[in-house]
């Protein structure tokens, strides 16, 4: 058994490699290494019992991961361009594709509209890294791009509510809306409420405890939990992991869930997709391949012009409505995820065959949409294509508003650093995992968010980038300021750190990792206190400013013998 695994993650780490300098995203590499290792290759493996639970598994960490990327105030911001453009963009993709299933396939009705729908869907998470890796994400085109998909994240809870539905294979459009429109208006009241009333207190008391096992162990059992609610309503579990998600998205601890969920959501999404590459019948794809490659170039031209024509009546610039077109022009991973969800239901409205060759155009079609992109690029460089439209540089595009300054701890020191600068109208952001000290920040109006700042992918989630200007770390603890340190020159290394430090031992200790200060606060304080004694003993400022000066020279080698490193 030792030598399949070795051979397999070998295989694995080979594919991650030569698809990563392609820029195509990981769980493709997943899906083809289990094609390579299932029966139909070098059959390494069998899609046993235990892929298929791992897989279902990966089900639910899609869907939870699904749901928390969708936060109802963040849709009520976006509101116009989310229900506008995608609304519009997915409505035109159905309406074009439907007429040509009704034509060329043997599905019902129904049949139709379900999958017109799914592949109008795009695949988030490679059209996100795509625009990340374009450094494309924070501009019009990224931001209306991003809206799209957020949009179609939106629309998988009437489509995962229309799974009943479609499992009956009868169709009353009236009645079929009205129960789909119903559920899901009960689904997003109930997240509000239970994720204001009832959440929001229970992962207080998980956030106080400050253990990282017992907050990732609260949020698996919440998917655990939502998944075996909605099994006992009649209703597909996916659903409940994505509820799950939305409740959790409304709570202030949303990045530090997506930071700690990550590394468990990304094990469990791998084998989902390697036990959907191992379960691919290659042998009935192969004498259906012509099928296959009609339908990715038909879906990939077919989505390209319902999406071009949307943008242009929305006044999108031409060169944006290409590229916006073109990224979402292929199928997504949520129509991977219905096409086994309705498989694992026993849900077989479409025949098994027509399953097989919808999942090879949808997995085919993500593939190429990094191919397409270079080759669009390339033409546009050379002039062959949109020549009377000229390329922008980075320099032109629109930027997000970032914190100039990210203050990492809000206890008394982080609060007055914040004051400060708030005075100055200097926009900054504050992170602590002191749930008490955000819920009071914010309610005094402070910029301060649920966080761990020694956590690399929350302080990237809060926009820590090399153009931050300033990074204050005001924590008590020296360790934990270390770490964050350390998490900030990995990500920046030439931005400059102000740190606090509670003795000088301390501040000697956080000097050595080349942070600009590292203020002792015992020191400091006795300076001040030292200072006003002098003054009012009659000594001018002048000279109090030229001793402590001299005091404060070499790291305060003029006191380190002195002063005890008590506080």
């Amino acid at each position: 058994m030792t030598l399949p695994i070795l051979i397999f993650l070998a295989i694995l780490f080979v594919l991650i490699c030569v698809l990563r300098v392609a820029h195509i995203g990981a769980l493709v590499a997943f899906l083809l290494a289990g094609v390579i290792s299932g029966p139909y290759v070098l059959n390494l493996f069998q899609l046993s019992e235990t892929w298929s639970f791992l897989g279902d598994l990966g089900i639910l960490f899609l869907w939870f991961n699904m749901g928390l990327g969708i936060n109802i105030r963040r849709l009520w911001d976006m509101r116009r361009t989310i229900f506008g453009f995608g609304a519009t963009q997915v409505l035109m993709v159905a309406i074009m594709l439907f007429p040509i299933l009704m034509g060329v396939t043997p599905w019902t009705m129904l049949g139709c509209i379900m999958v017109s729908l799914l592949l109008a869907m795009s695949s988030t998470s490679a059209d996100i890294q795509l625009l990340t890796d374009r450094n494309q994400l924070n501009t019009n085109m990224g931001r209306q791009t991003f809206s799209i998909l957020l949009f179609q994240d939106l629309l998988s809870i009437p489509l995962l509510a229309m799974l009943p539905v479609f499992a009956g294979k009868t169709f009353n459009l009236g009645a079929t809306a009205i129960d789909i429109l119903v559920l899901s208006i009960a689904l997003i009241l109930g997240v509000v409420v239970i994720g204001r009333f009832i959440l929001n207190p229970l992962m207080r008391l998980v956030a106080r405890l400050k253990s990282r096992e017992a907050f990732v162990l609260t949020i698996m059992l919440m998917i655990i939990v939502g998944a075996f609610g909605m099994d006992l309503l009649g209703l597909p579990v996916g659903l409940g992991a994505f509820l799950a998600g939305m409740l959790l998205s409304e709570t202030i601890y949303r990045h530090q869930i997506s930071a700690e969920i990550s590394p468990y959501a990304m094990l469990f999404l791998a084998f989902f997709f390697i036990a959907l590459g191992m379960g691919l019948n290659l042998p009935l794809l192969g004498e259906n391949w012509y099928f296959v490659l009609a339908g990715v170039a038909g879906l990939v031209v077919i989505k390209f012009c319902a999406i071009f024509i949307v943008a242009r009546v929305r006044n999108v610039s031409v060169p944006d409505a290409a590229m916006i077109a073109l990224i979402l022009a292929q199928g997504g991973e949520f129509g991977l995820l219905m096409l086994q969800t309705m498989k694992a239901a026993g849900i077989d409205a479409l025949p098994e065959t027509h399953q097989e060759i919808l999942t090879a155009i949808i997995v085919v079609s993500i593939m190429l949409t990094p191919i397409l992109l270079a080759i669009f690029d390339i033409l546009r460089r050379h002039g062959k294509i949109l020549s009377a439209y000229p390329m922008r540089t980075a320099a032109d595009r629109e930027k997000s508003v970032r914190p100039a300054v990210i203050i990492c701890g809000f206890g008394r020191v982080g609060q007055i650093v914040a004051e400060i600068l708030t005075v100055e109208k200097i926009p900054y952001l504050a992170i602590d995992l002191d749930v008490n000290a955000v819920m009071l920040g914010q309610e005094h109006g402070f910029n301060v968010v649920y966080g761990n700042t020694s956590n690399d992918a929350v302080l990237r989630d809060f926009g820590l980038s090399r153009r931050t200007r300033a990074v204050v770390v005001a924590l008590d603890n020296v360790s934990t300021a270390r770490d964050t340190i350390l998490t900030v020159r990995n990500i920046a290394p030439r931005v400059k750190i102000f740190a606090r430090a509670r003795n000088l031992a301390d501040s000697q200790e956080l000097l050595t990792l080349n942070v600009t200060q590292a203020l002792p606060e015992t020191i400091e304080s006795s300076f001040m206190l030292a200072s006003g004694v002098l003054s009012h003993l009659g000594i001018s400022d002048s000279k109090i400013n030229g001793l402590l000066d001299n005091l404060r020279t070499d790291n305060y080698a003029g006191v380190g013998k002195t002063i005890s490193d008590k506080n």
